[in-house]
């Protein structure tokens, strides 16, 4: 028998999100002032991520971020090239961003710990604290969520997220961005308020899906893609709104359905051009943003919108698996801590 949607361990631990993350800024403002001021004082000259699943996801927000907000070339690593192919990488000097929740899969210590012996500068976004990768890393970020015991990340997620934004907010010394981290915990209470009913039941006999979405928000679109296939048995894939031009829009014809997140900066005007268009052409569409059919909290700055979006999707999410028939918690195959080389 299927739990109700409120009883669902993915449904409560999402919602404690905003005290998680209010917490976490807490916690770590002094220890995060201190690396970005070291990080200003010794700039690297670029930035390499190391992730899995949706922890890269998060690691794609950080490309954004640093890239945009700091100048600074980010490159997310394959991990199977320093753990199978044992490829020694030229890193002298880099910050080497590990994320991980768990913080002990092989792959990604084995990546940590050549990126530290080539002298780059390793440092981890960990939730488990006492983990392998937190006792190598040469900085170590806590996550500070707690236990999450669904399958599906929500709030470890979200915490990595907040993490990337809060050290973005002090390596470039924005005051701007700095007072946002203030008032974001109660903008994700917002959101988790918002209602996605009309999603929900839109998707309830669906078979295939597009998430599209592009710049910081990409990271949000990745993230939703995932948790359709693990949570409810559906087939979706993750978009730049620009990358899905280039062939896989051939697709998108009447009944298809796509779900777009505008982010509010530069890139939302294209978003919400592409969803119109393929409206245009009979899709099922649904629009996160401005001037879009599903509501969204109003984001203290651009850079905490892809935040907000993912607190209302996971519990939209939640509710569509329960729907769908499948238990959010508990997906076929899949265990809590995946473990590759």
């Amino acid at each position: 028998m299927l739990p109700s949607e409120t009883e669902t361990l993915m449904f409560n631990e999402a919602a404690s999100s905003a005290s998680v993350i209010a917490a976490q800024f807490a916690r770590n403002q002094e220890r995060v002032r201190a690396l970005a001021a070291d990080l200003r004082g010794n700039p690297p000259p670029f930035v390499v991520t190391c992730a899995r699943g949706s922890s890269d996801h998060a690691a794609t927000y950080a490309k954004y971020l640093f890239e945009t907000r700091l100048g600074l070339v980010t490159a997310s690593a394959s991990p199977s090239v320093g753990s199978v192919y044992e490829a020694r990488q030229k890193l002298q000097g880099a910050l080497y961003l590990v994320i991980s929740q768990s913080g002990k899969s092989p792959d990604l210590l084995r990546n940590a710990e050549a990126a530290k012996a080539a002298g780059a500068r390793v440092v981890a976004l960990v939730n488990v604290e006492d983990s392998p990768l937190a006792q190598l890393a040469d900085t170590v970020i806590p996550l500070g969520a707690g236990a999450e015991r669904s399958v599906a990340a929500t709030k470890s997620y979200l915490a990595s997220l907040a993490a990337i934004l809060q050290l973005c907010a002090y390596w470039r010394d924005d005051p701007t961005l700095i007072a946002a981290l203030d008032a974001l915990p109660a903008a994700l209470a917002e959101a988790w308020q918002c209602d996605w009913t009309a999603l929900t039941e839109g998707l309830v006999d669906a078979h295939n899906l597009f998430v599209v979405g592009r710049g910081p928000g990409l990271a949000a679109a990745q993230e939703a893609a995932l948790k359709f296939k693990e949570t409810c048995g559906l087939h979706a894939e993750g978009y730049s709104s620009a990358e899905v031009k280039h062939g896989p829009m051939a697709l998108v014809g009447r009944d298809f359905p796509v779900l777009a997140f505008a982010q509010p900066d530069e890139t939302g005007a294209g978003t919400r051009a592409l969803a119109d268009e393929f409206a245009a052409r009979g899709a099922r569409v649904w629009l996160a943003g401005e001037g879009g059919d599903l509501p969204v909290a109003v984001a203290p700055h651009p850079l905490c919108a892809p935040l907000l979006t993912v607190q209302s999707f996971y519990r939209a999410i939640n509710a569509l698996a329960l729907r769908r028939g499948h238990n959010p918690d508990l997906p076929p195959h899949l265990n809590k801590v995946t473990e590759t080389v």
